[in-house]
């Protein structure tokens, strides 16, 4: 038995496709869970804003003078939620050391045009060499900025984290109430079954979309919330499948042995139909797992997703569309391919698990 699955798992992965989407989402998976330590901009949701240079291109570099607050006691990291602390970067163009502290030039303003930070201001004690050393630093914008003055970079890849996020709770939801009313619908038949039914068929022809920001709205608009709802409108096409598979499991001759046996509904419907429907169950996961991500993303679009400042690609879309005919349209375009690249590669996993695991339509 160990031979034949470990031909078969080679047999997967010898489709280039398979191999390919798997890797790609594993990836993504690693740079979720490791955000906050890959991402140049490592505080909380990368949200360190610099309006002075907005919308820079890639690649683009600045000085910066970073200014720590003096309630360095709440200062914090943490490795899911990133840094919290009270710091303040200003960009530059140039600086002087004075006797009472330091003249900066703000980016973007007239060469004569200065500013004094007063020793006040400044980290305590106040030492030349040291503060120069630790606290004039450059900055490089590897994908630019946001039109507010984010790093594009640690907003794509902390954005990581709400596409698989919403992927994972919402195909979860949907699994876990799909795979209940079909089982029960497909194995007791008669009158669950016809209240079932017609349960999936309402809910079947309310469009996804309208119903999605119904439950929002009823909800309230946040991160989790939005998960929920995407997973309440998604277990209809699990619970039509599974109903399906059940149907035709449970008329095979060693279901009916089981219930001659005297096994109760509750052991032969998990021990001898269930595992039975497991492929195409598997097959569905990784469709709903792509729509799921399409329809945050289309909620974010909307304004009602995942709400400012939390990153999230959809949002992002949002935010810079109007670049596109501005002359930076990479603002709009680098997050609308991380989407398209992510759901690409679940649909492609997905028709791969289909060949291989054999599941007839």
């Amino acid at each position: 038995m160990s031979g034949s699955k470990k031909y078969s798992l080679l047999e997967f992965f010898r489709d280039p496709w398979a191999t390919v989407s798997f890797a790609y989402i594993f990836f993504l998976i690693l740079i979720a869970f490791f955000a906050y330590q890959i991402a140049p901009d490592s505080t909380s949701n990368a949200n360190q804003m610099h309006l002075s240079i907005h919308s820079k291109p890639p690649g683009f570099k600045s000085k910066m003078v970073l200014l720590t607050g003096q309630n360095l006691s709440n200062q914090s990291t943490t490795f899911f939620y990133g840094d919290i602390d009270s710091s303040v970067e200003i960009p530059i163009q140039n600086y002087k050391i004075i006797n009472e502290g330091i003249e900066i030039q703000p980016y973007g303003m007239p060469k004569d045009y200065y500013e004094v930070l007063s020793k006040d201001r400044l980290p305590q004690p106040f030492v030349v060499p040291k503060f120069t050393q630790e606290n004039i630093i450059e900055k490089t914008f590897y994908l630019g900025t946001d039109k507010y003055g984010r790093d594009l970079l640690s907003r794509l890849i902390i954005g990581t984290r709400i596409s698989l996020s919403i992927g994972f709770v919402a195909v979860f939801i949907s699994l876990f109430i799909g795979v209940f009313l079909g089982a029960i619908a497909g194995y007791f038949g008669g009158y669950v079954d016809k209240v079932i039914v017609w349960l999936i068929n309402v809910v079947w022809s309310i469009p996804t979309l309208l119903m999605v920001i119904a439950i929002t709205l009823a909800l309230g608009r946040g991160f989790w919330q939005v998960f929920i709802a995407v997973g309440l409108t998604m277990w209809v096409e699990v619970a039509r499948v599974v109903r399906g598979q059940v149907l035709a499991v449970k008329e095979k001759t060693y279901v009916q042995a089981a219930h001659a046996l005297g096994y109760s509904n509750q052991r032969v419907l998990k021990n001898h139909v269930l595992p039975m429907v497991i492929a195409p169950i598997i097959v569905i996961s990784a469709a709903n797992f792509a729509s799921a991500i399409l329809i945050e993303s289309g909620l974010s679009f909307l304004g009602i997703g995942a709400q400012p400042p939390t990153p999230s690609w959809g949002g992002m879309v949002k935010d810079h569309f109007r670049y596109l005919l501005l002359g930076k349209p990479y603002l709009a375009i680098l997050p609308g391919l991380a989407i398209m690249s992510l759901v690409l590669a679940f649909m492609t996993l997905g028709n791969s698990l289909r060949d291989f695991l054999d599941v007839k339509n």
